[in-house]
C-alpha cells in the first residue's frame, strides 16, 4: 500500500483551507464559480456542515486568481445582541473596507458619521457601494455574505438589504458600472424565511446553487488519505458513504476515524467504528458538534418541535414522504436530518437513523407532551380507545399547554376527541342531576297543579304575547308531571303533524348553534308519548313548537302556536277531562 503524504489530514469541522488536500470538489463548485463569473446573483442556502463556508474560500480563492476583488462579510462577526440597525450597517460597511483593503486610503469612520446624519442606514450602504467601492475598484467586484441566517435573530426588519440587492440588480440595465458588482448569500435558511416583504425579494432574480452530499465519483481527494491505512481502500471509502451517505462533515469525520483505528493496529470494520465512535453514548462523543446541532434545531423552538418530532416518526417509520415544501418540510431539511431526493423526503443517513431513531423521538416527544402515554395508548387501538382520551383537570391542562404550538393532526385528532368525550359526560351528569330535580319538583308540582291550570286557563282568554310561550311550556310540564300515565286513544294525524313540525324545528335550532334548545325540543316530543290526554298532549307539542319558533325569530308561527295551544287548552276544561 502507498502511504498518504505525511501532512495529509482531514478536516473535521470549520471550513477547509485552500490547500486542503482532502478537499471535495462537486458540482456546486464548478455551477457556484462559473455563475459568479458571469455576474449573476447567487445564494446557497442548506443546513449547517454541509460545506458551505469551505465553497465560499475555494470560489473566493479562484476568482481572485482571475483578477476578481471578492470581499467576505460573515455576520456572526456584527452581532445579533443588543446591535442597533446603524451598528449593523456600519458594520458591513466596516467588512467592506477591510475586504477590499481600503482602509490605508480611505477613512470610513469620518465617511459613515458625515453622511449617516442626513441617509438612512441602508442609504449609507448603497451610496458606500456606488460612490466608493466601484470608483475606488475598478475591476470586477463579488461580495459573499456568510451566515445570512444571522439577519432571522435581529430586532428589526433588513428587508431594506435584500432590496438593496435588487436595486444594485436591476440598475445594471440603466448604469453599466453596477455589471462589475455581483452578490452571493450563503446560510442555514430558506428564501421565504430572510424576507417578511415577499415584493421586494431578489431570490427570484438570483440563481440557487444546490448543493449535495459528497458522490463516489468525487471522492479520490478522500480515498488517498485511506492509502497506506487500510485494505482495499476504495471499498472502505464506499462503506464510508453507505454510513454517511455523502454527507460532507460525517464523511469527512469517519475517514479520519477509520485512520485513527488503523494507526492504533485495531483491526475493526467501518460499521464496528461507526457505533463505538459515534453513535454510541454520541451526545458525549459528538466533538466536534454534529449531531446535537441537529438535536437543537429540532429541538430549539418548543412550538413546533412536537409537529417536527411527529414529521421525523413519520419519515423513519414509513421510509419516506411525499415533500410538499411546508413550512415544516422546510425547517426539517435545514435542520439537516432529513434530505429532498426525487420528491421525497428521507433521512439523509444511517448514522441519523441509527442516532435519532424511534426510541429517541418517543423520549423527545414525551418529554413535550404532557399526555404521552395515553396518546400512544390511543394511537395504538386505532384511534377508537375512549377510556385513553383525556377529561377533566387533564384536559384543561393539555389544552392549555398546546396553545400557540404547532400540533400534528394525530395530536389535534387526539385533543378534540378528548374534548367531544367530556362535553358527552359532563352531559349526562347534568341530565342526570336534571332528571332528579324533576323528581323533586314532581312532587311539589302534583300540589300545585290546579292552580296552576286555573292560571293557564285565565290567561288564555286574552291575546297572548309571544314571550308567553316558554311561560305556558313550563305550566304544561308541571302538569304533566302529575299526570298517571296510561294509554288511549288520539288524534293521530295532528298529533302526527305537530310531531313532524317540532322534529324540524328541533333540527333548525340544532343548525343554528341552539343545542340545548334542540335538545329541549327532542324531549318535549318524547314526552308527550307517555301523556294519555289528546287535547293536553298537543297543548304541549304546539307550546314546545311556539317557543322555539321564538327562539328562531319565526313570529308568525310562534303566534300561531300558542293561539292553538290556548284552544286546547280551553277545549280541553282543565285536567279532569281524560
Amino acid at each position: 500500500m502507498t502511504a498518504p503524504k505525511p501532512n495529509y489530514t482531514y478536516q473535521v469541522g470549520a471550513s477547509l483551507p485552500v490547500d486542503a488536500p482532502s478537499y471535495v470538489r462537486r458540482q456546486a463548485d464548478t455551477a457556484f464559480l462559473q455563475k459568479l463569473k458571469a455576474g449573476k446573483f447567487c445564494y446557497v442556502l442548506n443546513s449547517r456542515q454541509m460545506g458551505k463556508s469551505s465553497l465560499r474560500v475555494r470560489t473566493m480563492q479562484q476568482l481572485q486568481a482571475e483578477g476578481i476583488v471578492c470581499a467576505a462579510i460573515d455576520l456572526t462577526g456584527i452581532g445579533k445582541h443588543r446591535v442597533t440597525l446603524e451598528q449593523w450597517y456600519g458594520g458591513i460597511v466596516y467588512a467592506l473596507v477591510e475586504s477590499c483593503q481600503l482602509e490605508d486610503t480611505f477613512d470610513w469612520q469620518e465617511w459613515w458619521q458625515q453622511h449617516q446624519t442626513l441617509l438612512s442606514p441602508v442609504q449609507c450602504l448603497s451610496q458606500f457601494i456606488e460612490k466608493v467601492l466601484l470608483v475606488e475598484i475598478e475591476q470586477p467586484i463579488v461580495i459573499f455574505v456568510d451566515e445570512i441566517d444571522r439577519v432571522l435573530s435581529q430586532d428589526f426588519s433588513l428587508d431594506d438589504f435584500f432590496a438593496l440587492i435588487r436595486y444594485f440588480q436591476n440598475q445594471r440595465v440603466d448604469n453599466p458600472k453596477f455589471d462589475r458588482l455581483t452578490f452571493a448569500l450563503l446560510g442555514v435558511a430558506t428564501p421565504s424565511d430572510l424576507m417578511s416583504d415577499k415584493t421586494q425579494t431578489p431570490f427570484n432574480i438570483g440563481e440557487g446553487i444546490e448543493l449535495h452530499g459528497f458522490q463516489p465519483d468525487e471522492t479520490e481527494p478522500l480515498i488517498k488519505g485511506l492509502r497506506g491505512k487500510v485494505q482495499s481502500p476504495n471499498v472502505v471509502m464506499q462503506e464510508i458513504l453507505d454510513w454517511t451517505g455523502g454527507q460532507p462533515f460525517l464523511t469527512q469525520k469517519l475517514c479520519q476515524l477509520v485512520v485513527e483505528e488503523s494507526e492504533r493496529a485495531n483491526s475493526i470494520s467501518v460499521e464496528q467504528v461507526v457505533h463505538s465512535r459515534i453513535v454510541e453514548n454520541w451526545e458525549s462523543q459528538d466533538d466536534p458538534e454534529h449531531l446535537r446541532t441537529i438535536r437543537d434545531r429540532i429541538l430549539r423552538d418548543e412550538q413546533r418541535s412536537g409537529y417536527l418530532l411527529e414529521l421525523s416518526r413519520q419519515i423513519l417509520s414509513t421510509g419516506e414522504i411525499a415533500a410538499d415544501n411546508s413550512t415544516e418540510q422546510s425547517e426539517l431539511k435545514l435542520s439537516g436530518l432529513v434530505v429532498q431526493r426525487q420528491g421525497k423526503l428521507r433521512v439523509y443517513n444511517r448514522i441519523y437513523q441509527a442516532v435519532f431513531d424511534l426510541n429517541w423521538i418517543e423520549r423527545q416527544l414525551k418529554s413535550l407532551r404532557p399526555y404521552s402515554e395515553a396518546f400512544q395508548a390511543w394511537i395504538a387501538s386505532g384511534s377508537t380507545d375512549e377510556s385513553r382520551l383525556l377529561r377533566g383537570k387533564a384536559l384543561q391542562d393539555a389544552q392549555e399547554w398546546s396553545q400557540d404550538k404547532s400540533l400534528s393532526y394525530q395530536d389535534k385528532q387526539f385533543l378534540a376527541a378528548s374534548k367531544e368525550k367530556d362535553i358527552e359526560e359532563e352531559i349526562a351528569a347534568k341530565e342526570i342531576e336534571a332528571r332528579l330535580e324533576r323528581e323533586k319538583k314532581d312532587k311539589e308540582a302534583a300540589v300545585q297543579r290546579t292552580q296552576v291550570l286555573a292560571e293557564a286557563n285565565r290567561k288564555s282568554k286574552r291575546r297572548v304575547r309571544i314571550g308567553s310561550a316558554v311561560l305556558v311550556s313550563t305550566f304544561i310540564g308541571a302538569v304533566i308531571s302529575g299526570i298517571v300515565i296510561g294509554r288511549g286513544l288520539v288524534r293521530a294525524r295532528l298529533e302526527a303533524k305537530n310531531l313532524s313540525e317540532l322534529s324540524d324545528l328541533s333540527g333548525e335550532l340544532h343548525q343554528g348553534g341552539l343545542s340545548d334548545e334542540a335538545d329541549e325540543a327532542r324531549r318535549q316530543i318524547g314526552l308527550s308519548y307517555e301523556i294519555e290526554n289528546p287535547r293536553l298532549k298537543q297543548a304541549l307539542l304546539l307550546s314546545s313548537m311556539a317557543s322555539a319558533a321564538q327562539k328562531l325569530e319565526n313570529w308568525q308561527d310562534a303566534e300561531r302556536a300558542i293561539q292553538e295551544c290556548i284552544k286546547e287548552l280551553e277545549a280541553g276544561g282543565g285536567i279532569g277531562s281524560t
